[in-house]
C-alpha cells in the first residue's frame, strides 16, 4: 500500500491500496462476504473503526457531495451516495474512492483563518475528467473555506498505455488541450494523469503523482488488463 502524509496537516494520511489488500468493490461480481472482510481488514490496518470508511456509488459523473456520515453495521445498508467526489469539511471522516485504471485523487484543504482541515476523495475517469470533476471538487473545497489545497493522484493508467480510438482522442482533445497522446504501440491515446496535474496546478493546487501505471504494474488492479478485475482504493483519514 502506497502511503503519504499531508504537507498541510501531518495528522492527515493518504494511501492507495494494491492487489495485496484485495478487491474492495461490491459491484465486480465478487463474493460480498470476501469484500466485507477485505474492507474490515483494511480499516484495522489504517486504524479506523469498523464500517467508518465512506465509499461512493461511482458513475463517471461530475457530481460532488458533502459526506453524510451514517452509523453502519453492514456495507449494504444504507446505500452509498451516487457521486464521484466526496468532501468532508471537518476532515474527521475517512473517505474512499475505488478505481482500476481511472484516477483516484485525494485532496487536503486548509482554512488558514480558522486552522481547519478539509478532505476530499474524487474518482476521475475519462468522462469525469472531461466534464470537470476535479475543478468541481476544488470549487467545493474553496466554498467550504479551503484557502490552501493539495492533491495526490494515485495509481492509474498512464498516457503510454491508455489506448482509445482516433475519434475519441480527437473529441477529448477539443475539450482538454494536450490530453491526446501516442501510446507505446503507436496508436491514439489519452494521458489522464498529466492532464489532471495541469488542470489542478492551474487552479493553484499543489499536486503530487504516485507515478504508478496500473496496466504496467501487476501489483495493481487494471480493467484494461483484466476486465473482471477488482478495485483498489484511495483512502484519506485523520490519525488525530
Amino acid at each position: 500500500m502506497l502511503h503519504f502524509t499531508s504537507d498541510l496537516d501531518p495528522n492527515i494520511h493518504l494511501a492507495f491500496t494494491s492487489r495485496e489488500e484485495g478487491n474492495l468493490a461490491l459491484h465486480v461480481n465478487d463474493d460480498p462476504r470476501l469484500v466485507a472482510e477485505n474492507r474490515s481488514r483494511l480499516e484495522d490496518t489504517i486504524g479506523v473503526r469498523r464500517f467508518s470508511l465512506n465509499f461512493m456509488n461511482q458513475v463517471h459523473s461530475a457530481d460532488v457531495f458533502t459526506v453524510d456520515p451514517v452509523a453502519r453495521t453492514s456495507w449494504l445498508e444504507p446505500t452509498a451516495p451516487t457521486c464521484d467526489g466526496l468532501i468532508d469539511p471537518t476532515g474527521e471522516y475517512p473517505l474512499a474512492v475505488m478505481v482500476a485504471d481511472c484516477l483516484p485523487v485525494l485532496f487536503v484543504g486548509k482554512d488558514i483563518a480558522t486552522d481547519r482541515t478539509l478532505t476530499a476523495a474524487t474518482h476521475a475517469g475519462r468522462r469525469g475528467l472531461l466534464d470537470g470533476i476535479l475543478t468541481r471538487t476544488v470549487e467545493e473545497l474553496r466554498a467550504h473555506g479551503a484557502s490552501l489545497i493539495e492533491a495526490i493522484i494515485g495509481p492509474s493508467i498512464c498516457g503510454r498505455c491508455y489506448e482509445v480510438s482516433p475519434q475519441m482522442a480527437e473529441e477529448s482533445e477539443t475539450l482538454r488541450t494536450g490530453i491526446r497522446t501516442e501510446t507505446r504501440w503507436g496508436s491514439s491515446g489519452l494521458d489522464l494523469p498529466a492532464t489532471a496535474q495541469r488542470e489542478l496546478s492551474s487552479l493553484g493546487v499543489q499536486v503530487r503523482q504516485s507515478q504508478v501505471c496500473t496496466l504496467e504494474d501487476e501489483n495493481y488492479f487494471s480493467y484494461r488488463r483484466t476486465p473482471s478485475a477488482g478495485r483498489l482504493a484511495g483512502l484519506i483519514w485523520s490519525a488525530a
